[in-house]
């Protein structure tokens, strides 16, 4: 029986794809919280498999080439971290044969691929989770609250501003029919996953856009703090580094989103402005794991052309996966589950594949050319 429906015992899981996410995100705080425990993980990779096999802690794991081989008797929940072309594909198997997936973000790459696991979903009869964290950090959090004193909102404006840190320069992440997008499909989720709680259920109406590349084949850019190797191009790259969208919602409030991989900054920043009726907020601080980050977050509030800070946890990089972890275990027994997540996957991907359409409508402008000899 699982123990999901006779709510005893730990939460079984079942690892799927064992790359940077799960080797750093998702296996030490699953390893370290009692909710959870680590039964099997599958990668086609032999080397990946014996890697987590050998780790410490991992007594009684069985490890797969193939998710066919995962039994959803003895599994409660997959969390599933592959290559952005393979996330439909893997979590519709897994959800159609009855077992719940935890998906990394995206969810999906297109409006169709959200039909397929929606269908899934509700043939399988297993729930289907997004994999975002940044709804969870405090400081966000913060800012929810502060959002509930500022009257109607208005305006939103989201930004997600690397100095550097194009991921896996050359490789699938580069690359458009395997990562789907650029700089939008990867920060720009996260952005849309910040705004959902402060839209309700609003779809978009309107929506536009541009994207560039101007910063995605210089080797200073690269995210060399995921260990990438990025000092040679191994494949090409046809995705964006920057995308800025203005989208505008069916009660008619406005968003503005800017994502960008690499930038002139010398920091890497995020700044979401919440514009009401009743005043405005601000937060910067910096989203994910980069170490070129600003030193603490900062909240502040506007009104009747006061500025005044608000105060804001201090928490340790990442604390917010761990608080999405903890709150896994309530959203897989949720009787309202099932459908929950797909409702907001079919308004962020709708919306960034308008953006992206959008982008491309736009004369097309001359590309720069590769600094060959620029400096690390």
């Amino acid at each position: 029986m699982s123990v999901l429906s006779d709510g005893r015992g730990p939460i079984r899981i079942a690892l799927v794809g064992l790359g940077w996410a799960t080797r750093s995100i998702w296996l030490p705080r699953l390893r370290g919280n009692p909710a959870f425990t680590v039964t099997a993980a599958v990668d086609p990779a032999e080397g990946s498999r014996a890697a987590v096999a050998g780790a410490q802690d991992t007594a009684g794991l069985s490890t797969f080439a193939t998710i066919h081989d995962l039994d959803p008797a003895v599994v409660d929940l997959a969390v599933v971290a592959v290559p952005n072309h393979l996330h439909c594909a893997v979590a519709g198997e897994l959800l159609a044969k009855g077992i719940a997936v935890f998906l990394e973000k995206p969810v999906c790459l297109t409006s169709e691929e959200a039909e397929r696991l929606a269908d899934a979903e509700r043939s399988g009869g297993a729930v289907l989770l997004a994999g975002s964290a940044a709804a969870y950090r405090a400081d966000v959090r913060g800012l929810y609250r502060l959002a509930t004193r500022l009257g109607r909102i208005r305006h939103v404006e989201l930004a997600w501003v690397r100095a550097r840190g194009v991921p896996d320069r050359g490789g699938w992440f580069t690359q458009r029919s395997l990562a789907g997008g650029g700089a939008l499909v990867d920060l720009g989720w996260h952005l849309f996953d910040i705004a959902g709680p402060l839209l309700g259920t609003a779809a978009f109406r309107h929506a536009i856009g541009t994207v560039s590349a101007d910063f995605i084949t210089r080797r200073s850019s690269r995210a060399d703090w995921r260990g990438d190797d990025g000092d040679a191009l191994t494949g090409g790259t046809d995705v964006e580094d920057t995308a800025r969208g203005f989208l505008v919602t069916d009660d008619g409030r406005s968003v503005a989103l800017h994502a960008s991989w690499a930038s002139h900054e010398a920091l890497d920043t995020t700044r979401i402005t919440i514009d009401g009726s009743g005043g405005s907020a601000t937060l910067r601080c910096t989203l994910g794991f980069s170490p070129n980050r600003l030193q603490e977050s900062t909240l502040t509030r506007t009104m009747d052309g006061e500025t005044h800070p608000v105060a804001v946890p201090t928490e340790p990089v990442g604390a917010e996966y761990d608080r999405q972890l903890a709150a896994l275990p309530a959203q897989l027994r949720d009787p309202a589950g099932p459908g929950r997540a797909i409702a907001e996957v079919r308004r962020t991907i709708g919306a960034i594949e308008r953006v992206y359409a959008s982008a491309r409508s736009a004369p097309a402008q001359e590309a720069p050319k590769a600094r060959e000899a620029e400096p690390v």
